[in-house]
């Protein structure tokens, strides 16, 4: 089958980069989206903006190359659209809970057509067509509680839940969205996949037990679970609880916590470190007592000592300094505002929300970041009495280095759209 990728011209702020270029799961979106349909595609096509399809007579799969998707939603929206004798486009009931709560706020990528949105992906039996019916495909959403928010703090309160669904697709226009793929749909849905699969595979719940009492380990623990790359060095007093993937050459120290995640190839996540619901990119350095909790942590960064960061995502190659926090939540009940795939402030519909680095960039030590406030790519931000505390999103223009007469070896490297673009040589 021949796939055709549709270029999105969206660069992602703060990252100033294409959503295909970013790390979804540890891997490039490209990548992940090449991963999933290896099994059913034999070669490709990749098309800029606005460029017609081809004609051709064969089975065709397009879609844009924003947008996430898991094999679970792969394969039910290609089995059901293979039984039909005319082209199916992927499309959305707002209905759905998973939809309605994590992919339609803050994007503008799918379409409106009566009760349905529809997504940019399509099956073509038969070559492109100028027109393709509808096919919802149920994400399969389940209600799982994450948070805990006392009576006296908010008007909503108790158990804050995420609709988590067991099959994914979400657009990348936002942020927020890779927030939304990595932990909700991403290892939350791994999570709920594994349970799923306890309750209704004899085979595989005798299977874990079998290698927990083998391995002399907690079930969590197992290898079942518990995946670990080569070339490792963990140290016995670590706990790791699974479902958790651990790439080669990583280093694990005294004393460190780790629950139900992705660790990269030669990452070093020093003793005392505690990492929830987060993933962790290749070549990242997390010194001791550093503090992850549903994050995501692009390649080769350095998250200080004491670092709490809650709910944000990193971009690559950044350095947080150390002591600093990102906060979640909003003390006073008001609505956690975002920018939008338009670059508007708007309501996140989510009442926890962390905040967002860019790639390249240099956070100083003991900084406090308000919720879901973003710093843009290639920005240095200096530990002083000006500068402690982020509550409004801060621009490359507003970089402490442009006030130091070496700002020159702080090149900028991911430049807005239309700007001029750095020498690399």
């Amino acid at each position: 089958m021949l796939k055709i990728i549709l270029q999105s011209p969206r660069y992602i702020a703060p990252f100033n980069e294409r959503a295909h270029d970013l790390r979804i799961q540890n891997k490039p979106l490209w990548l992940a989206q090449r991963d999933v349909l290896a099994p059913y595609t034999t070669h490709e096509l990749e098309l800029p903006p606005d460029a017609r399809l081809p004609q051709v007579r064969e089975p065709c799969l397009v879609y844009r190359d924003n947008l996430f998707f898991d094999a679970p939603y792969m394969a039910a929206f290609l089995e059901e659209a293979r039984k039909r004798p005319y082209p199916s486009r992927a499309a959305f009931s707002i209905n759905d809970p998973a939809f309605r709560e994590h992919c339609l706020p803050l994007s503008d990528s799918y379409t409106p057509a009566g009760d349905l949105y529809l997504a940019d992906l399509w099956y073509y039996p038969n070559g492109p067509e100028p027109y393709a019916e509808p096919l919802v495909i149920d994400l399969q959403a389940r209600e799982i509680g994450y948070y805990h928010v006392p009576t006296y703090m908010a008007a909503q309160s108790g158990d804050l839940v995420y609709q988590v669904p067991l099959r994914s697709l979400i657009a990348i226009d936002s942020w927020v969205h890779i927030f939304i793929a990595d932990c909700v749909f991403g290892l939350f849905g791994r999570g709920a996949r594994f349970e799923e699969r306890l309750k209704h595979d004899l085979g595989f719940k005798l299977s874990i037990l079998w290698r927990a009492l083998y391995e002399g380990k907690q079930v969590l623990e197992c290898s079942k679970l518990v995946q670990v790359g080569r070339n490792c060095s963990i140290d016995p007093t670590a706990v790791i609880h699974g479902p958790t993937t651990i790439g080669d050459n990583v280093t694990i120290g005294a004393g460190a916590v780790i629950e139900n995640c992705i660790i990269g190839d030669n990452v070093n996540i020093s003793q005392g470190c505690q990492l929830m619901l987060s993933v962790v990119g290749d070549g990242t350095f997390l010194p001791f007592r550093a503090s992850l909790f549903m994050t995501t942590v692009m390649d080769n960064c350095l998250i200080a000592q004491n670092t709490c960061l809650q709910m944000c995502v990193v971009g690559r190659n950044t350095f947080i300094g150390a002591g600093s926090t990102f906060t979640d939540f909003n003390l006073l009940p008001t609505p956690i505002r975002a920018r939008d795939a338009n670059g508007n402030l708007v309501p996140s519909n989510r009442p926890v929300l962390g905040g967002c680095v860019g790639h390249n960039c240099r956070i100083g030590a003991g900084m406090i970041v308000y919720p879901a406030r973003t710093i843009e790519s290639d920005v240095i931000l200096f530990a002083s009495k000006e500068r402690r505390v982020i509550d409004k999103d801060v621009t490359y223009e507003q970089s402490d280095h442009h006030q130091l007469p070496i700002a020159h070896l702080h090149r900028r490297l991911y430049p807005r759209p239309g700007e001029a673009t750095p020498e690399t040589w």
